[in-house]
């Protein structure tokens, strides 16, 4: 499982051989897991012990250019996730 990109279904299936589960059960416990991630993300912040913190983000609406052409056009507001590793999960990657 050492691929730079995982899909739902990566991760559903090394469950399940880990743990043993079916794969649909597997990617229910996946989703579930996703699904009380955002919902707790929406709550401003979110954070999971040992692991690290979620921060939902506001961004403003503001003028953008293609830096190609040259050409400016209006990127819209929106909100993005920023996370922050825990000091513990730091110390177990380095």
């Amino acid at each position: 499982m050492n691929k730079p990109n995982l899909s739902k279904i990566d991760i559903s299936k090394h469950l399940s051989v880990k743990k043993g589960f079916s794969v649909l059960t597997s990617k229910k416990l996946i989703n579930d897991l996703i699904k009380i991630f955002c919902i707790n993300i929406k709550n401003k912040n979110f954070n999971l012990k040992n692991i690290g913190s979620f921060k939902l983000i506001h961004k403003k609406e503001r003028l953008g250019r293609n830096p190609k052409t040259k050409k400016k056009f209006l990127i819209t507001a929106r909100k993005t996730i920023s996370f922050i590793s825990s000091k513990n999960l730091s110390k177990k990657l380095n």
